[in-house]
C-alpha cells in the first residue's frame, strides 16, 4: 500500500514574510498563530545591514500627555498592541488622527491601526473615557503586548 505524500507543514511563502517583516522593522523575533499552527521566526544578533548611529535628537512622541503616570503598563486603562506591526494614528497619510490627547472615545471607537503583514487592523478602544497619553510615534514599529494608549 503506497502512502500519499503530504502537502508541506511549513509556509514557506509566510516564513519569506515575516523574514521581511523582520528586516523593515528591525525586530529580533516575530511569531504568530493561525489555524492552530505557530510560526517563529527569529534572528541573532544585529542586523547585518544596520545604519550606523548618529547623535540624533530623540523623536518627539506624538502627543504629550495630561498625566503621565511612571509606568504605562501598569496604568489600568492602557490598551496594549495585540501583535507586531507597524503603528498608525491616521487611516492613511495626511489624514485627521483617529485620536489626540484629551479626547473621548466611546467602546469600540478605532484608536490607530497596525499594519501587519499588509494588513491594516484597526485597534478598537476596550472601554469609554478620555485619552491621556498616546505612548507611540506615527509609523513607529511596535511589539506584541506593548503600551499604545492610556484611557482613563
Amino acid at each position: 500500500m503506497a502512502k500519499t505524500p503530504k502537502a508541506p507543514i511549513v509556509d514557506r511563502d509566510l516564513i519569506r514574510e515575516l523574514t521581511k517583516l523582520l528586516e523593515e522593522t528591525g525586530l529580533t523575533e516575530i511569531e504568530i498563530e493561525q489555524d492552530g499552527q505557530r510560526v517563529r521566526v527569529a534572528r541573532n544578533g544585529a542586523p547585518a545591514a544596520a545604519p550606523p548611529r548618529t547623535a540624533a535628537p530623540a523623536p518627539q512622541p506624538v502627543a504629550q500627555s495630561v498625566a503621565a503616570p511612571l509606568d504605562p503598563a501598569k496604568h489600568p486603562g492602557v490598551v496594549l498592541s495585540p501583535m507586531v506591526g507597524t503603528a498608525y494614528v491616521a487611516p492613511e497619510p495626511g489624514a485627521k488622527p483617529f485620536i489626540e490627547v484629551g479626547a473621548r472615545v466611546k467602546a469600540g471607537d478605532t484608536l490607530l491601526v497596525v499594519e501587519a503583514m499588509k494588513t491594516m487592523n484597526q485597534i478598537p478602544a476596550p472601554r469609554a473615557g478620555s485619552v491621556i497619553q498616546i505612548l507611540f510615534d506615527d509609523g513607529q514599529p511596535v511589539e506584541f503586548g506593548q503600551p499604545l494608549v492610556i484611557i482613563e
